[in-house]
């Protein structure tokens, strides 16, 4: 089965950033996360030896998530400047990797990869999805991995559909009902007023998703608990809409043109590394570029007197 390797890039950028210690070059240009996505890639790279590869990064431009929710994923902090710096030169070492990088004003890097690993399950493509948000879980399948980073961006967790239901005792689908239930603090949705994490898991494993739950109050115990669920029920209806991934974002898409291959601009890689002082992937990439094909031809030779003059030829 040919396989398909997402990097959901701004969540890889932040994990690396916060995870590796703040570097510069001699000039003065930051290169932490740079050498920590890096890193991750090429490992990734020679782990699931991917037939396609690519990149999804998040637009400043408000989403459609935005627009019918001002608050949402307000309170954030900004991003620091030694971040933001380092953004245009991974997406300019990704392009020198000829890996494309997927973006769409109005939704987001998360909407983007749902879309494209949806595609490539449909076309019987196994998909790695390779992220530091959980958020990505409801994606999970038989045939999509969801990876998600811990420690930095060096360990993964890895998730299919047996995997979340063994570990979190809910569907895929179903993560999106507790979200809608327990709310997300880091993207600001609300949920339900006093539904935590084990109680939103506790409802949708009885009851399947937030509709059912709201459409089974009587039976729930908890005076509280009840009123909540009657007074927020829309909200909580709203939360879980803000929280599922889309799979349908209008975006063109075309498996030949995210092949992997190794036809990539490896002067201008060497260049980039060298100028960023980053010794172990500038070492890489002089190792793959110092490796060279060797010819082999054949010829025919059918007696002593055609290889006695082969011989003479080549002596």
């Amino acid at each position: 089965m040919e396989r398909l390797l997402i990097l959901d890039g701004n969540s890889l950028l932040n994990r690396a950033f916060y995870a590796v210690p703040l570097l510069s070059n001699s000039e003065g240009i930051y290169t932490n996360a740079m050498v920590g996505f890096s890193n991750m890639l090429f490992k990734m790279k020679d782990e699931i030896k991917p037939n396609y590869i690519v990149s999804t990064f998040d637009r400043k431009a408000p989403t459609f998530r935005h627009l019918e929710y001002e608050e949402y994923k307000a309170g954030r902090k900004k991003m620091p400047p030694e971040l933001a710096q380092q953004f245009p030169i991974v997406k300019e070492m990704l392009s020198l990797l000829a890996i494309n990088i997927y973006e769409l004003d109005g939704f987001e890097a998360d909407d983007i990869i749902g879309t494209l690993a949806k595609f490539a399950e449909n076309k019987g493509i196994e998909v790695y999805i390779v992220t530091g948000d959980k958020d990505a879980l409801q994606l999970a399948s038989k045939n999509i991995k969801v990876c998600i980073t811990k420690k930095g961006v060096s360990d993964r967790e890895v998730y299919d559909y047996n995997r979340m239901v063994q570990d979190f005792g809910v569907t895929p689908t179903e993560f999106i009902d507790v979200k809608g239930l327990m709310g997300d603090k880091s993207d600001n949705i609300p949920g339900v007023p006093g539904v935590g994490e084990k109680t939103a898991y506790k409802l949708i494993q009885t009851y399947g998703s937030v509709e059912e739950v709201l459409s089974n109050i009587g039976e729930i115990s908890g005076k509280k608990l009840k009123e909540n669920l009657t007074d927020y029920s829309d909200q909580a209806i709203f939360s879980k809409k803000l929280a599922t991934i889309k799979t349908d974002v209008p975006i063109e898409f075309d498996l030949e043109d995210i092949k992997s291959n190794e036809n990539y601009n490896k002067q201008g890689l060497k260049t980039l590394f060298s100028k960023l002082q980053m010794k172990v992937a500038l070492q890489r990439i002089e190792d793959d570029h110092d490796e060279e094909e060797v010819e082999i031809k054949c010829i025919n030779i059918n007696n002593v007197y055609e290889l006695t003059e082969f011989m003479d030829n080549t002596s």
